[in-house]
């Protein structure tokens, strides 16, 4: 019974402390840049002088929290389910780890070409202006992508429909976590683009991107729901185009 009631509780603490350190972090970074094309360019981007290091190691480790806390609410079945086949709890704490590893080597690959075309986006006014139209055109490829099968094969992959698989030692529970994180990375890949466009250091749209990703994988019908939000997206990069344009 101990074992029963440790999970839920601790599941619940590590996410409600996530989502108090996302909300703090996001307010410690909420300056901005305007620039030219009418967009704003988030703190989360703009590397100081000297300082790269220390700016990539706190992305990143925002970056992990952020998604601990985005995450947490879809994880917590699969891993309830991995549970069940496994013994000590130990080896359910390993599979977690090796899942937001996963999502942290994501965070350490997207941040350098972000920071990137940031940098080229300050130097050239040109380029910075186009930025709004390359947004939309990446929403709506996010929006297609909800739309494909692989998508959907990916989704079920990530409810949890396929067996869960037993694990006797931490190699095996580690494997697990890594094969759930690049499922579900790979499943997330639309709400992910919509982040990194719309703001990675904007509250309102993590809840957003956090809702459609919950709604998926709980959603009696999953394939709807994706189908759904693949529109939504499809309509805000529309928006976005012609508003560039």
């Amino acid at each position: 019974m101990a074992r029963a009631a440790g999970f839920p509780a601790v599941a619940a603490a590590l996410f409600i402390g996530s989502v108090a350190l996302t909300i703090l972090w996001c307010g410690s970074m909420s300056g901005s840049m305007r620039m030219p094309g009418g967009w704003t360019m988030s703190m989360a981007w703009m590397r100081m002088s000297g300082q790269s290091w220390p700016a990539a190691a706190s992305f990143l480790a925002m970056w992990t929290v952020m998604m601990v806390a985005m995450m947490s609410p879809s994880l917590v079945p699969m891993l309830s389910c991995y549970r069940r086949s496994v013994s000590p709890d130990r080896l359910v704490i390993v599979a977690a780890c090796g899942y937001f590893a996963v999502w942290t080597l994501l965070g350490a690959a997207v941040y350098p070409p972000a920071v990137l075309a940031a940098s080229m986006a300050m130097r050239w006014p040109l380029l910075a202006r186009s930025v709004p139209l390359a947004g939309g055109l990446a929403l709506l490829l996010g929006g297609y992508f909800q739309l494909t099968s692989w998508k959907a094969r990916k989704l079920a992959r990530c409810r949890g429909e396929s067996a869960c698989p037993t694990a006797s030692n931490a190699a095996g529970a580690w494997r697990h976590g890594v094969h759930l994180g690049v499922d579900c990375a790979l499943c997330c890949a639309g709400f992910m683009t919509t982040l990194l466009v719309l703001g990675v250091m904007d509250l309102a749209v993590m809840a957003g991107v956090t809702a459609g990703i919950t709604v998926e994988r709980f959603a009696p019908r999953p394939q709807r729901a994706a189908e759904i939000a693949g529109l939504i997206l499809i309509a805000m990069g529309s928006l976005v185009i012609v508003r560039a344009v």
